[in-house]
């Protein structure tokens, strides 16, 4: 009989023994005083102890709450002011940054920084270990035996939403019910292919919501679940033909970088044990997923969806092949609508902003602001926060509504122009956004990253964009950087690049 196992890149453990480690700390947790409903903070990176905390924080009935530890000092200090957590377990080398200045009354253990990630990231001896005075997790929860008795009840991960303004804020769900929690295994089964016996790769960081879900799904079901301490394509195709991977998540750009490798790097490695690969967090340009169903076939999977709603929709390969653009069928029970800017709800084919409900998902409130939960609600579903529309059963996406520029009181959306730049030859990414315009009150402005020797002129990429798009849809700011800000799943901080150009505007940034 096959031992399931767990891999932080090449070095594995038995899923059992993760899981034990899990039932041991819940006991633990207990014994200190957690109880249902408490939250736990996970400042981890990807790590057989990034399970291990969640899955006991699930045994207890307490919520796990991963924070990006891609944040500042004070975003990191700020979720823990506002979910006030009864504990914190925190790799060594990121928690020294934030050391002396977490709140009062939090206990905090501390796990070594494994080695990958050590080597992968430089990070220095001196802060890979627990120092002097530290709890140090493996060692404290092995004192406990298994926690004993019925489970509790389940109330998953509490995300922090990114924030494109202000700060986040914490998707708070009520504890699932036993129905709630049967559709939810059933859906990741039929829409992430995640079944029985399966082998699994994350490549994201687990405190990303989509990477999350489908881990802590996955670990429960895949007999091998692989985790990349960071994503690097090479190594990808590596480990998919290692450990003939079948399932994985991804997002675009880890797409891109992987069809952007030499043609003999790719040809090294035999990727046919895939079978289902799903997509989500950005939109996918199409001759991207063209290029790449070319090479690995037609595994690639869809969906689309938010923190607060959950997986709202799905496009199998053939959905995808005979109704290129779009992001798939509603998820089953799932109700998708449309409204106008006045409220108003919109017919099948008309642009309106995306608003879902997932029956598969319990309900939710804005931890500490409740009445932004009821600002996004309508008729009883909830805002995707995107602008789209629906076509032959189909949804469609426009743009973000947060990013789309008004120019001159046309609606451009910039995941458009992006989709066309990032095909341009010598592009490796871009992100386009809107800036103060003096005349047309928002103009457009792209960030491009060449790739790594290219020589790209402003006036390349012009002629390249003119002759594919409106004039009105070419930048008419182009700036270069040597790399552009980024997470670890490879989603482009547009915040970041936008924040200077709004700072002395007086208006959104």
């Amino acid at each position: 009989m096959t031992t399931p196992m767990i891999y932080l890149d090449g070095r594995g453990v038995p899923r059992d023994e993760v899981l034990r480690n899990a039932q041991q700390a819940a006991a633990g947790l207990e014994q200190i005083g957690v109880q249902e409903g408490d939250c736990i903070a996970l400042l981890l990176r990807n790590d057989f102890a990034f399970f291990e905390v969640q899955q006991a924080a699930n045994a207890v009935g307490a919520y796990g709450v991963p924070i990006n530890w891609h944040g500042q000092v004070d975003e990191v200090l700020y979720i823990l002011e506002d979910a006030k957590p009864k504990v914190l377990v925190a790799h060594a080398d990121l928690l020294a940054p934030v050391r002396g200045r977490i709140p009062p009354g939090i206990q905090v253990f501390v796990v070594p920084t494994p080695p990958e990630v050590v080597a992968r990231y430089g990070v220095p001896a001196s802060l890979a270990a627990p120092a002097p005075g530290d709890v140090e997790w493996g060692g404290w929860l092995s004192r406990f035996e298994p926690l004993a008795g019925p489970p509790r009840r389940n109330r998953a991960t509490m995300i922090y939403t990114s924030g494109t303004t202000g700060h986040p804020k914490g998707v708070k769900r009520e504890p699932a019910t036993p129905e709630q929690t049967q559709a939810y295994v059933e859906m990741f089964a039929s829409v992430y292919g995640l079944k029985p016996g399966v082998r699994a790769l994350v490549s994201g960081p687990l405190y990303h919501a989509s990477p999350n879900a489908y881990g802590r799904q996955a670990l429960l079901t895949a007999d091998v679940l692989v985790l990349q301490s960071k994503f690097d394509p090479e190594e990808t195709l590596e480990l998919i033909a290692r450990h003939r991977i079948e399932n994985a998540v991804m997002v675009p750009t880890m797409f891109v970088r992987m069809l952007k490798l030499p043609r003999e790097v790719r040809d090294r490695y035999d990727v046919r044990s895939l079978r289902w690969v799903t997509h989500t967090g950005a939109p996918c340009p199409r001759e991207v997923k063209q290029e790449l169903m070319a090479w690995w076939g037609p595994v690639v999977y869809e969906t689309y969806g938010g923190t607060e709603v959950g997986t709202a929709t799905l496009a199998t390969p053939q959905d995808w092949l005979e109704h290129p653009g779009c992001v798939g069928r509603p998820t089953p029970g799932t109700q998708v609508a449309f409204y106008d800017e006045a409220g108003r709800r919109l017919p099948e084919g008309e642009i309106g902003e995306i608003y879902a409900r997932v029956p598969a998902y319990a309900d939710f409130t804005y931890l500490n602001h409740e009445e932004k939960r009821r600002s996004v609600e309508r008729d009883g579903l909830v805002s995707l926060g995107d602008i789209g529309y629906m076509k032959d059963g189909r949804l469609y996406l426009c743009d973000r509504r947060s990013d789309m520029v008004i120019f001159g009181g046309t609606n451009i959306y910039p995941a458009e122009i992006e989709m066309v730049l990032t095909q341009c030859p010598g592009v490796k990414d871009c992100a386009v956004f809107g800036i103060p315009d003096e005349d047309f009150g928002e103009s457009l402005a792209a960030a491009v990253e060449p790739m790594p020797g290219a020589e790209l002129s402003v006036e390349q990429i012009r002629e390249y964009l003119m002759s594919r798009l409106a004039k009105y849809k070419v930048p008419r700011r182009i700036d270069f950087y040597a790399a552009l800000p980024r997470e670890d799943s490879g989603k482009i901080f547009k915040r970041r690049l936008r924040e200077p150009f709004w700072q002395n505007a007086g208006r959104r940034i």
